[in-house]
């Protein structure tokens, strides 16, 4: 069955979204996934060398830091269910995300896109590393298996560009206004970091309909139930 998931590397959801799949996954063995990351920029306007993240929060949601605070206490304690240890103290940049969703893209090609999604979402949420710094993603790439400067040269040369900035722009004109977003087999559309036993039903249900293989993202509209960094 194939499940594109529709994400971004700063949201936080994405990330607690990204460990219930993988738990619904799990508890149908028999069922052979096919997981593929598609692009999505919660926020365009960040410069591609990224911003301050405190000044980055107090514009999106004001000067009050308890919404800021509360809002960190619902992700950790969601997070920490997921085995997920957000250390959002830690994030100093706000990173563009277009050149991280560009070595996800290759990270297909690799068969290690899985893994370099994780490590990506760790290298932010957990580590407050700026995963919009080419030498942070070359670093990721290596430790996928992935050749660090050969990534670190298609980066710099702008390769792909284009092509993923316009695969954002289809999840848009499909209706995505929030991420995650998974569809499922081609049938169903599932928005929002959905607890693993939905998910679960949502694949069964895929499997009775004999859904199992993708699309072009265009059958399914997501419905918008998610909240972004």
């Amino acid at each position: 069955m194939q499940i594109d998931v529709i994400s971004d590397t700063v949201c936080p959801w994405c990330f607690i979204g990204k460990r219930r799949l993988q738990r619904a996954m799990e508890l149908r063995p028999a069922i052979a996934f096919d997981v593929k990351w598609r692009p999505y920029q919660l926020d365009t306007t960040v410069p591609r060398g990224g911003m301050d993240r405190q000044a980055y929060m107090r514009t999106k949601f004001g000067d009050d830091p308890r919404k800021i605070v509360e809002m960190y206490k619902l992700i950790a304690t969601e997070g920490e269910k997921e085995g997920i240890a957000f250390d959002f103290a830690a994030i100093t940049r706000r990173s563009n995300t277009l050149d991280s969703h560009r070595l996800i893209r290759w990270a297909a090609a690799a068969g290690v896109q899985d893994e370099i999604v994780e490590r990506l979402l760790i290298a932010y949420f957990e580590n407050g590393e700026d995963i919009g710094d080419i030498r942070v993603l070359a670093d990721i790439a290596d430790m996928c298996g992935m050749d660090g400067l050969e990534t670190a040269q298609m980066l710099e040369d702008g390769t792909d560009l284009e092509l993923v900035a316009r695969e954002d722009q289809i999840a848009r004109e499909m209706g995505v206004t929030g991420v995650p977003a998974m569809i499922f087999g081609g049938k169903l559309a599932v928005s929002g970091a959905r607890e693993a036993e939905v998910l679960l039903s949502v694949i069964d249900r895929v499997t009775e309909m004999g859904g199992g293989q993708g699309s072009d993202k265009s059958d399914a509209e997501p419905d918008d139930d998610t909240e972004e960094d």
